[in-house]
């Protein structure tokens, strides 16, 4: 897989399609100093997930029964607007976890949504049923090669934009978005994945030498929730000697808590968890290391101003 050539195919497709996420340089987050900041949740429906949803529409032919999506919210938001923007229907298929604003957020952007009671794997297995069933094209929320190359472009843009670390760190629940940046920087960066204790299928997956599926739950579980890390993302991670770092949620709010304090960004949880591994000293780097944060979600439950 010529994983550069897809990455750079994606950016052709989504220019003028996706937003062109900012870029900060912010002190005071944590004690090692400055700290370079993506502020992914500023991209269309509020995360990095609307670049692997719309290359996904725009690369392949969509049947007529449209599109059909699982998602513990954010990759479902993404698919119902890349389906509002291309044209076409859309069935998304959320578990309970995923909240009430994810769930209001689907559904104002016109998707048909169907809520399935228990985790990510149960809306996954409706979803599989459904695209069985009516010949809709399921997008992945993780586990395609165009899901991969379209979130690849979110650290192909941030190179772009003068990317100056030497590490950067990256939230994972299913792995879509650190197999993105993994295939586009190869050896060139350290990736650090960032996983909560209690969501941690690719650092299960790296013990037991396969994905295996875990058990899920805790403060970002909506996002980050995945019973299983996708086959692209460990074969990426194992090629690259990626082990995630472990997070606990208390870290997690505290960061989220920083992020609003220091620089008034308002993320979910999901979003404050790679900054986590900073600072909770989960991840310590070396002396005079740069390093990068990839500040993944923004939607937040409940809607501060809803």
């Amino acid at each position: 897989m010529d994983w550069k050539s897809e990455i750079e195919a994606a950016r052709g497709r989504l220019r003028g399609r996706v937003r062109e996420t900012p870029v900060l340089r912010a002190t005071g987050l944590w004690e090692g100093g400055a700290v370079e900041l993506k502020l992914e949740q500023m991209q269309h429906t509020g995360s990095f997930k609307a670049r692997g949803a719309m290359n996904t529409v725009l690369s392949r032919d969509v049947p007529a029964a449209g599109l059909v999506a699982a998602s513990g919210g954010n990759h479902g938001a993404a698919v119902a607007w890349a389906a509002r923007e291309a044209g076409y229907p859309a069935r998304i298929f959320v578990p309970e976890m995923a909240g009430p604003a994810k769930i209001a957020l689907i559904r104002a952007l016109g998707a048909d949504l169907v809520v399935v009671p228990g985790a990510y794997a149960n809306a996954l297995e409706a979803a599989q049923q459904h695209e069985a069933e009516t010949g809709a094209m399921q997008i992945h929320a993780y586990d395609a090669e165009a899901t991969v190359a379209g979130q690849g472009t979110c650290m192909a843009e941030w190179e772009a934009q003068g990317l100056q670390a030497d590490t950067v760190l990256i939230a994972v629940g299913g792995g879509g978005l650190v197999a993105g940046a993994l295939a586009w920087l190869g050896a060139a960066r350290r990736v650090v994945a960032v996983e909560p204790r209690t969501c941690a299928a690719l650092h299960a997956a790296r013990a037991a030498g396969r994905p295996v599926d875990v058990e899920v739950s805790g403060l970002a579980a909506n996002a980050l929730g995945a019973r299983r890390a996708g086959e692209i993302a460990f074969d990426l991670a194992r090629r690259h000697d990626v082990t995630p770092v472990l997070v606990e949620d208390a870290d997690i709010a505290a960061a989220q808590a920083r992020l609003w304090r220091e620089l008034r960004q308002l993320v979910e949880p999901a979003g404050a968890a790679a900054l986590a591994a900073l600072t909770s000293g989960a991840y310590r780097p070396e002396p005079g290391e740069r390093v990068a944060v990839l500040v993944c979600g923004g939607n937040i439950a409940p809607d501060p101003l809803g």
